[in-house]
Formats: C-alpha cells, structure tokens, sequence
C-alpha cells in the first residue's frame, strides 16, 4: 500500500511562487512514475507535471518555463516548484505515484495507481 501526503499549498498573489510537497509512504520508490494533477471547479482533472525514473519529465503546456517537478530520493519526496502563478493556476493539486513506464511522460498518461488527497492552491490578481 501507498500513502502519499501533499503539502505547501496556500494563497498568493500574480507572479508569486509556491513549492508543493508530496511524501511517499510505502513501496514505491524514486524510480517509479510520479506526477501532480490539478482541478479547478467544474473543469476536467489537468496533469501538470510528471517525472519517471528520477530525471525524466513532462510538463503541461500550460506550466511549462514557470513549474519545476523534482525528487529527493533520500526522503522519498517529489517537489512541485511554482513560479510567476497565474490566477488561472487556482486549482486543487493531487500528488499522484504509478509503477511507470514511459506513458508516465506523456500528456494522457493519467492511470496513476496511488492519489494523495490535494493541496488547494489559490492564486489571486
């Protein structure tokens, strides 16, 4: 079984940052394919960024140049750094982890295994 835990959302203005953390619990590892989601109200679930054997990544279009996805293998956690936030970036963020294969780094490589349970991150103008 695997728990994973978000943290780090929270409110800030245009053209501010945040970094989003999601610890792993259980048997999933640095290797496997994790990735964050987001959903704003009463839009469909948007995959955001995803990383796959520690190093490779994937990046929406629309976050691509301000949102930075990493790992530290040592704590088993994945980091979502976001810079120049948008209002349009206001959305609930899910942390999610797979056994992946290179579908994880693609834009509809979406049937993760384990969900945390979202971080809200509220952008204002």
């Amino acid at each position: 079984q695997v728990q994973l835990v978000e943290s780090g959302g929270g409110s800030v203005q245009a053209g501010g940052s945040l970094r989003l953390s999601c610890a792993a619990f259980g048997d999933i590892y640095s290797g496997d394919c994790m990735g964050w989601f987001r959903q704003a109200p009463g839009k469909e679930r948007e995959k955001v960024a995803a990383i796959y054997t520690g190093t490779s990544t994937y990046y929406a279009d629309s976050v691509q140049g301000r949102f930075t996805i990493s790992q530290d293998n040592a704590k088993n956690t994945v980091y979502l750094q976001m810079n120049s936030l948008k209002p349009e970036d206001t959305a609930m963020y899910y942390c999610a982890a797979s056994y992946g294969g290179n579908w994880c780094l693609t834009k509809f490589g979406t049937d993760f295994n384990y969900w945390g349970r979202g971080t809200q991150v509220t952008v204002s103008s």
